[in-house]
């Protein structure tokens, strides 16, 4: 009985996007007035979905091909050459992530596995695919039956996962226009939900609580594990574990063989973090909308519809997006008091760095008055958090600094999404760079 009572499972995300979807149209959608701007504005934010579940898709795709191609590997490995315990039956579950190229096979052994005479060292993806021809008897692959490296095809997980970056950056790119033009706008329009203020409410604590229930059931998983290595961050934060809030987003056993050997407190820390941060953008949402704008149930609605967006799902054990997302809104809470507005701003921008972009438009605002004590209050919470990473050894001191405040050279190796091997051409950021500092300097 307490199993049935008490059992949770955590949806899908395709079934989410579709649930939150249409949630969304229900609770906030005009019917009788089908041609305006809040209309055009919830349509916006229900394109970012397509290209989320793409790329989660394809990540999720990848990760099922290279744990299949583990399995084989560690299969074909023979019984007198492992080693009971050894690192590599633990690791087994990351063997293909962070395995070194071994030495090459002689003439003959290659020919026999199906591996191009001539192809250079013998890697682990090398393994498995001539194990799996192995058994087709005087048969060798040439190069033309080998895919074309760094060309995705257009069933292939890293096909999925550009097309769903691309999505993305269509609509972000829509999303952007909007916000641009919005300013020419005379009358903006007011959000006023389909639903009173108490079915708002019940609603929104409901979502909370299961939100906060995947972060609570979830499974610490160690940080940069899964995914594309990340940009500039702080190196304290990095060493707090993701939580992952996905049903397949569960972290293989190698992975909580190596928590378990680190401090148990680190993932509660994590949790805490997460459900605090999370609390604090509901709260401070809530908050604008009553102290900001007289009108308290725009701030729920918008809170509401902050917890029904499947990036939030998706997202809400991440503390580099959540952490960095509260304190803005706390900000924007505290814009009346400018020294606790630069603080909070000073603690986004030295977490995660991209922060340190809308500073201009601050600057902006407080021109004439409190820009003192809004610099003030940024360059101490930069300090602060500049001094606490001496916690981790003055020898890496400089390296973290870097790190903090991407203070390295645009990179044009090693890159993924819409910028990976066969994509677009890694030249092509520079330009966007150069657009994305001027616009936020403008």
């Amino acid at each position: 009985m307490s199993h049935l009572l008490l059992y949770y499972q955590r949806p899908e995300p395709a079934t989410w996007v579709f649930l939150s979807s249409f949630l969304l149209l229900s609770v906030y959608f005009v019917f009788h007035r089908f041609f305006c701007i809040r209309n055009l504005d919830i349509l916006l934010l229900i394109l970012l979905a397509p290209g989320l579940m793409m790329v989660y898709e394809g990540r999720r795709m990848h990760l099922a091909q290279d744990q299949s191609l583990t399995t084989e590997v560690l299969a074909s490995r023979p019984m007198a050459s492992r080693q009971v315990g050894s690192a590599a039956d633990r690791d087994g579950a990351r063997f293909m992530a962070t395995a070194q190229p071994a030495q090459p096979l002689p003439q003959s052994q290659q020919t026999a596995q199906g591996l191009a005479p001539e192809g250079g060292p013998e890697t682990l993806l090398g393994k498995a695919i001539g194990n799996s021809t192995r058994g087709l008897s005087g048969s060798t692959l040439s190069n033309d039956d080998y895919p074309t490296p760094g060309v995705p095809s257009e069933t292939s997980p890293a096909s999925l996962e550009f097309y769903g970056f691309i999505a993305l950056l269509l609509a972000c790119l829509l999303l952007m226009i909007r916000m641009l033009i919005d300013p020419a706008f005379v009358r903006r329009p007011l959000l006023i939900p389909n639903l009173s203020i108490g079915g708002l409410s019940f609603i929104g604590v409901s979502l909370f609580l299961f939100l906060m229930a995947n972060i609570i059931t979830s499974s610490p998983l160690e940080q940069r594990e899964r995914g594309p290595a990340l940009g500039p961050g702080y190196a304290l934060l990095n060493m707090l574990p993701e939580l992952p809030t996905t049903p397949d987003g569960e972290p293989t056993g190698s992975s909580v063989d190596r928590l378990e050997d680190q401090e148990h407190w680190l993932p509660n820390v994590a949790r805490i973090l997460a459900i605090l941060s999370n609390l604090a953008i509901v709260l401070g949402i809530v908050g604008v909308g009553y102290w900001h704008f007289d009108n308290v149930k725009t701030g729920i609605g918008c809170a509401v519809m902050y917890l029904l967006l499947p990036y939030t799902a998706q997202m809400t054990g991440n503390l580099e997006h959540i952490v960095p997302a509260a304190l803005l809104v706390l900000a924007l809470l505290a814009y009346r008091q400018p020294l606790v507005a630069g603080m909070l701003m000073g603690l986004a921008a030295g977490l995660v760095y991209y922060p340190l972009f809308l500073l201009p438009l601050w600057i902006s605002f407080y021109w004439h008055r409190g820009l003192k004590r809004l610099l003030g209050g940024v360059g101490a919470s930069l300090l602060l958090l500049s001094g606490l990473l001496l916690l981790e050894g003055f020898e890496a001191f400089g390296d973290h600094l870097r790190s903090m405040y991407g203070l390295w050279l645009p990179r044009m190796d090693g890159l993924v999404g819409v910028w990976g091997p066969g994509r677009f051409h890694a030249d092509f950021r520079l330009p966007v760079l150069a657009a994305f500092i001027l616009l936020s300097a403008s």
